[in-house]
């Protein structure tokens, strides 16, 4: 039920020889890298290499196409003599796997961003497209200890093969990431892809049809080198333990955690990393989320000062600005704004960091005033781009987030993002 992973392999090599130049028929392609056009193997089509004074032979066979015309499967026929077959065959497999596993672990394999396709047709249960997201570590506003911890960890689970089946225990990392929406959980996942080099899958719980059985054929046609995403696990989780008559999504909420801890996961976990994210924990029973099924539990909290100052360096390349102090001292009273309504406003008005400090400053403050345009001199807006237009802009954004600051207002401080280990 899952791929062939030395049919990648093959694939990779393949494509990487000079030879493919001198195939009959090949496809022209847009690569990883948009500017890059690649040369990519047609059906039917022979390529030749050479290894150890031996002449060896590719053909791409062609497969059939299933009812949405789409080819689903493919197998590369591999002639070579009897002689050298005897001679070389174990050797030149090594070679390609090697070759094909340095392509991996430098960065030359295209990441995928695979979907559950719910009742697909032909059996099809994953679609999946390019994952381009540029999302990186240093690019999402986080604490830098945090940062640190993160990526140390996922180096020891990249290195940590051995060490796990030392431990008798699947190769495999969990981690639960929770906090309201905005926070940045899903450019936390897409830096996590890109930082292992690893695909994601996206479980939507709403496309499992079938219950405990549908869930589990999912999960064994994931691949290794994978990140597999359930989001808004509370959602499912929270119906489950409080409603009698449970909804389907419900119960595979808590059947996906189960599976967690049980055979399922050691046979088909290995080399992945399974992310749940969540809006909060509350109601959530502690058991479904205790170590063994879940390893690192990462809070997201809403935009506090340190965050804002990182969004600031990064939407508009300020380190340093008189009005930081107004925006610290609004932030110490408990009222905030999510990370992604902050930078929101900073991507709107990156041309005058000024006023796009004053917009969130403004976005902040309940009674849509920023306190500040009578004490500050008529100056304070010279890198304006606009003029006059800027303070339109101010009171549109005003208008904009007076909702989101009445919901927030109550709110207490949010505390630094946290990471607990099991």
């Amino acid at each position: 039920m899952q791929p062939n992973p030395l049919y990648r392999k093959v694939f990779l090599y393949l494509h990487s020889l000079p030879s493919i130049e001198d195939s009959d028929f090949t496809n022209l392609v847009t690569g990883t890298n948009q500017n890059d056009i690649v040369l990519c193997l047609d059906a039917n089509q022979l390529i030749e290499d050479h290894f150890l004074g031996a002449t060896l032979y590719w053909f791409n066979q062609k497969t059939e196409p299933n009812r949405n015309n789409e080819n689903r499967t493919g197998s590369f026929l591999l002639k070579i003599r009897k002689n050298d077959k005897r001679r070389i065959l174990g050797a030149y497999l090594r070679h390609i796997h090697d070759v094909a596993g340095d392509m991996e672990s430098n960065g030359k394999r295209e990441l995928r961003l695979f979907v559950n396709a719910g009742d697909g047709e032909g059996g099809v249960r994953w679609r999946s497209v390019p994952f381009t997201h540029p999302s990186t570590f240093e690019t999402i506003a986080m604490g830098e200890d945090l940062r640190s911890k993160v990526k140390s960890d996922l180096e020891l689970f990249l290195r940590g093969k051995k060490y796990y089946r030392k431990l008798g225990r699947a190769w495999r990392r969990s981690f639960l990431l929770y906090g309201p929406s905005g926070t940045g959980k899903s450019s936390f996942v897409a830096a996590m892809a890109n930082f292992l080099g690893y695909d994601v899958y996206d479980v939507d719980l709403e496309n499992v049809r079938g219950g405990d059985s549908d869930l589990k054929l999912l999960l064994l046609e994931t691949t290794p080198k994978s990140i597999v995403v359930v989001e808004d696990l509370d959602k499912f989780v929270v119906a489950a333990t409080t409603e009698s008559s449970l909804p389907a999504a419900s119960a595979t909420g808590i059947q996906m955690l189960n599976i967690m801890d049980g055979i399922l996961s050691a046979c088909c976990g290995e080399e992945r990393v399974m992310v749940f994210t969540m809006n909060s924990k509350d109601g959530v029973d502690p058991d479904l989320l205790r170590p063994g099924r879940v390893d690192v539990h990462i809070h997201f909290p809403t935009c506090d000062f340190t965050s804002f100052k990182e969004l600031a360096s990064s939407h508009l390349g300020v380190k340093e600005h008189k009005l930081f102090p107004r925006v610290e001292e609004i932030l110490a009273r408990g009222v905030s704004l999510s990370p992604a309504e902050v930078g929101e406003l900073m991507i709107a008005n990156r041309g005058s960091p000024s006023r796009a400090i004053k917009s969130v400053i403004g976005a902040l403050r309940p009674d849509g005033g920023d306190g500040i345009g009578r004490r500050e001199s008529a100056d304070d807006d010279c890198d304006d781009v606009d003029g006059g237009d800027g303070c339109n802009a101010v009171k549109d954004f005003r208008k904009l987030y007076g909702l989101f600051k009445l919901r927030n207002g109550k709110r207490s401080r949010p505390s630094n993002n946290t990471l607990v280990h099991d």
